[in-house]
């Protein structure tokens, strides 16, 4: 079967014929590949940035870990699951031995692995999958969306670490994905005005456009300190509650501080290739709070599902190209050059729409 592969330490994937999984272990499924997203992470991955050489152990590997599929075979001890049914997949393996997973407590695991980052993943027409992995989907939502379902866990958890609450004006920096995402659960937990900011994005502005956001900002024609101006005056309503950050780019978290009022945080969950200097006095002395956010708990996935099935027509707005998996690597470009928001790739034709 033809799979989107990481062969070797260093620029570039490979896409190349590969033996089909086996039969499932007792405690795994088969899972036949419907929708697989183009992720931030895939691309990181691809140009081998620093963050990402801790994979050199694991490879070859099928990347791709925001995807979709149907069952289609079950291990012998697989309960709760049933042929042909429709689930998106954790891309986080836990270990099931170590003392955080011995004690109920799988998201402290701290020997864990990444399905389509250390474990063959979605980029390819079948994969296998660890069966407690799998979250299924109600009736109503396709697959193409049910594949989103881990990025927008990543911007329901940036936002719950945002602590953000009715009334809180958000700043937004970045429109892809994981921006977008975050705009829809800030305004979903009520926030007063969402702000979403990006440098030559105007592609993926739109499509917030397209979902209901006015307050947009493209850097690329305003600069930073003019295109936030007139949010931050005083009759606008002055420095933001809340600015969450879905970059990677060092350049926008000194901005991103002076653009908090006092007691504000600032939530960052971009990957950043090297060390960020802050200015750690002017953040005392104005009290602010600098978060992380990165990994979704497990019990983040249900209430994500529930969003998806009230909101599916909306979400899919942000799924702007589809190809086939002979093409993937054409996704990449397309995301690299800001000219996509959500890449779906088909590894089996066609996603067809579960009613």
């Amino acid at each position: 079967m033809l799979s989107l592969r990481k062969i070797q330490p260093g620029h570039g994937l490979n896409l190349t014929e590969t033996t089909p999984p086996p039969a499932p272990g007792p405690d795994e499924v088969l899972l036949r590949v419907l929708a697989a997203g183009v992720c931030g992470t895939d691309l990181h991955i691809d140009e081998w940035t620093t963050s990402y050489h801790f994979l050199a152990s694991a490879l070859p590997v099928t990347v791709g870990h925001e995807f979709s599929g149907e069952l289609a075979q079950l291990g012998s001890d697989v309960q709760g699951l049933q042929p042909g049914q429709l689930v998106t997949v954790r891309p986080s393996v836990t270990c099931g031995v170590c003392a955080a997973c011995s004690a109920g407590q799988p998201d402290g695991c701290v020997t864990r692995r990444g399905i389509g980052v250390t474990r063959d993943g979605g980029f390819a027409p079948w994969t296998l999958v660890p069966a407690r992995n799998c979250v299924p989907i109600p009736m109503g939502v396709d697959p193409e969306v049910a594949a989103m379902t881990e990025p927008l866990t990543v911007s329901h958890e940036a936002v719950r670490t945002g602590g953000v609450s009715p009334g809180d004006r958000v700043l937004v920096l970045g429109p892809g994905n994981i921006g977008q995402g975050i705009a829809l659960f800030a305004r979903a937990a009520g926030a007063s005005q969402v702000v979403v900011a990006g440098h030559g994005d105007a592609a993926r502005l739109e499509v917030l456009r397209r979902m209901g956001f006015t307050d947009l900002i493209d850097f690329a024609e305003t600069g930073m300190e003019a295109g936030l101006a007139p949010y931050l005056a005083n009759d606008a309503g002055g420095p933001f509650d809340v600015v969450i950050e879905a970059t990677g780019a060092a350049a926008v978290i000194a901005p991103a501080l002076a653009a908090l009022k006092p007691h504000g945080v600032l939530v960052i969950t971009g990957i950043h290739a090297a060390p960020v200097p802050i200015d750690l006095t002017a953040l005392v002395r104005r009290h602010q709070q600098l978060r992380g956010s990165y990994r979704a708990p497990e019990s983040d996935w249900p209430v994500v599902v529930a969003f998806m099935q009230a909101h599916h027509a909306l979400l899919r707005h942000m799924i702007t190209h589809r190809l086939p998996l002979a093409e993937a690597y054409e996704g990449f470009a397309l995301s690299r050059n800001k000219s996509a928001t959500k890449v779906m790739v088909l590894p089996n034709g066609e996603a067809a729409a579960c009613a």
